[in-house]
């Protein structure tokens, strides 16, 4: 099937239209605008965007990269979770490399093991839901409800003006799953071998990639 790349000028009328609005109202235009080629691409820091999603359309298919670096606590919380909710979850699962790739290629490892399998979970589909929020980090403050990215695919962030407290009170709200390494302190996990605990004040994110330039994995760049 071709799939017909959206217009630019709707894109935008649809990101103003759709900023402010209520999260489920956007899922439920994303829903109905592109399922069934639509996904949720999930890390599983929380699961804030798969319940609110999951009670729009309950099988949406839901995409975890399995890189094979994660912490083993982010694997059973994608177990927990696939199983609390049902879940539609489609695993892309990185092949075994000779080397550890993040350690003898990290300018190339996230592009390798996170990217590309994105790109390949994305394939043949028109647009995907991200979780990503405003308040995270000022590489994504001027992140839009609705966008395209790089490969022409409508990205949809329903949750991009929720701020850390919104977060927090939507799950203790509606009783969540909670990723084990939060309890520890950590406030934004990836792979195991480039997070560790917060290093900046206010930065949630300052414990990925420490002590190198890199702020993000390439996935909210395309």
């Amino acid at each position: 099937m071709t799939l017909i790349r959206p217009d630019l000028d709707d894109i935008a009328r649809t990101a103003v239209a759709l900023d402010g609005a209520p999260a489920a109202e956007i899922i439920a235009w994303a829903v109905q605008s592109f399922s069934p080629h639509l996904s949720l691409a999930a890390s599983m820091n929380d699961v804030v965007l798969i319940d609110l999603a999951v009670r729009v359309d309950p099988a949406i298919e839901v995409v975890f990269i399995d890189t094979g670096y994660h912490f083993p606590e982010t694997l059973d919380m994608v177990d927990s979770v696939r199983r609390h909710y049902g879940l539609n979850l489609r695993m892309m699962t990185v092949a075994p490399h000779n080397e550890e790739l993040w350690r003898v290629d990290p300018e190339n490892c996230c592009s390798a093991v996170k990217v590309g399998q994105l790109d390949r979970a994305l394939a043949g589909k028109e647009a995907w839901l991200s979780g990503l929020r405003r308040s995270e980090a000022a590489s994504r403050a001027a992140a839009p409800v609705v966008g395209l990215d790089i490969r022409g695919l409508v990205k949809v962030n329903p949750i991009a003006n929720w701020t850390d407290a919104q977060v927090a009170d939507y799950i203790v709200e509606h009783d969540l799953p909670v990723h084990p390494l939060t309890h520890q302190g950590y406030t934004s996990i990836g792979c195991a071998p480039c997070t560790q605990l917060p290093t900046g004040p206010g930065d949630p994110r300052s414990g990925r990639w420490a002590g190198q330039a890199r702020t993000e994995c390439g996935l909210h760049d395309r």
